[in-house]
């Protein structure tokens, strides 16, 4: 029997940060920073809608609370991930102010201020007290979604990091890159194989222009590409300017990547992983798709990080697969896939300067296939 006592400590740590943060809030706060106890029902619906974009997340904003209330709700954050994805977490949202400044400073989707470092929202659903519960911290590029059941800490995905720009000067000559190296092993990984599996791994000459399977919270076989202007809480903004700007952002990423038919075909999502099969990799590309599933899997705490159960036959059994060129500085995509497990990145956008990262376990995320076992034992 697996031990899950890391797991149990893990949650311990989450109960105590959002107990914490929840105690400082007031009963207006609260009224948004608390959601429902999780479940596999039609009415946990809201904890299992996700996004990447600069859209309402659902929960309480930064900018909604005080410095305490701020403090509390990054060690809730901070409980959830290991030093480095906290890093690279805190990262992301500073790089908000320089894509403001990237952007001229101007408004944008019908907000105050378009990119926003206080606009990461904190939600907490359930009791934190009692055994079942989760917390959802999200904003642009950021995502993160966490379930407890009794007591254990059993779904940490989606987990997702993006990055723009993906790479930014800094003084001395010295850049910014908060994902560098979940793009270059993968880009290194590519490169290392023979002409016959590159042919396996390499999809399509194109990149889409986003991840396959975008923010829906389940996948199924022939998902593909949404439209940016799809990936929104809600279906139009109420200044049709703004709503304007949005569908002309959206069809002209969709231009620039120019996918024909048989590009998406060969794209889309299938429950049969694509790409060369990690059996056939050798030792040097097999060292490179663990360091790959490290940048991931290193996002979260050690103690309940799957990586040490990525042993050879773990790694037999994924499939990795490339979209795009394979040189730096061009549009590109990539995909891991195998047991339980979807790891999509793409860079393409902003002339390739725009990266989005995620980790995903298609048969687990948001734990519902937990919830439902854990419904099934107690009803």
């Amino acid at each position: 029997m697996t031990d899950d006592s890391p797991r149990r400590q893990v949650a311990a740590a989450m109960a105590s940060a959002a107990q914490e943060w929840l105690s400082l809030l007031s009963p207006e706060q609260l009224a948004i920073a608390a959601g429902g106890l999780p479940s596999d029902s039609a009415g946990d619906f809201e904890r299992r809608r996700w996004f990447y974009t600069p859209t309402d997340h659902g929960g309480l904003t930064v900018h909604q609370q005080g410095p305490a209330q701020q403090r509390a709700a990054m060690r809730l954050v901070a409980s959830g991930l290991s030093r480095a994805g906290f890093v690279t977490v805190a990262t992301t949202m500073g790089l908000e102010n320089i894509l403001d400044h990237t952007e001229g400073f101007v408004t944008r989707f019908d907000r105050e201020r378009g990119r926003d470092p206080g606009l990461y929202y904190l939600r907490v659903f359930g009791d934190p007290a009692g055994g079942t519960w989760g917390w959802r911290f999200g904003g642009h590029h950021v995502s993160l979604n966490n379930l407890v059941v009794d007591g254990s800490l059993v779904a940490t995905t989606p987990c997702f990091m993006g990055a723009d720009p993906a790479s930014s000067e800094l003084l001395g000559g010295a850049v910014n890159r908060p994902l560098g190296r979940v793009e270059d092993l993968a880009r290194d990984l590519v490169r290392s194989l023979s002409p016959v599996m590159a042919r396996a791994a390499i999809l399509s000459p194109k990149a889409p222009p986003d991840f396959v399977t975008a923010n829906r919270t389940t996948m199924a076989p022939g998902d593909r590409v949404i439209p940016l202007v799809g990936i929104w809480r809600d279906e139009r903004f109420p200044d049709p300017a703004e709503q304007a700007k949005l569908q002309a952002l959206s069809d002209a990423i969709d231009a620039a990547a120019g996918l024909e038919e048989e590009d998406h075909r060969n794209l889309e999502y299938t429950a049969e992983p694509k790409g060369v099969p990690g059996a056939e990799l050798g030792a040097g590309e097999r060292y490179l798709l663990r360091a790959l599933l490290g940048t991931y899997f290193g996002r979260v705490p050690e103690a309940v990080s799957p990586m040490a159960t990525y042993d050879e036959l773990a790694l037999d059994a994924l499939h990795f697969a490339w979209a795009g060129s394979t040189e730096p500085g061009a549009p590109h995509y990539y995909r891991v896939q195998g047991p339980h497990l979807l790891i999509e990145w793409d860079n393409t956008q902003r002339r390739a300067n725009h990266a989005h990262s995620v980790w995903r376990d298609p048969a687990n995320d948001f734990g519902l296939d937990v919830l439902r076992a854990h419904r099934a034992r107690h009803h």
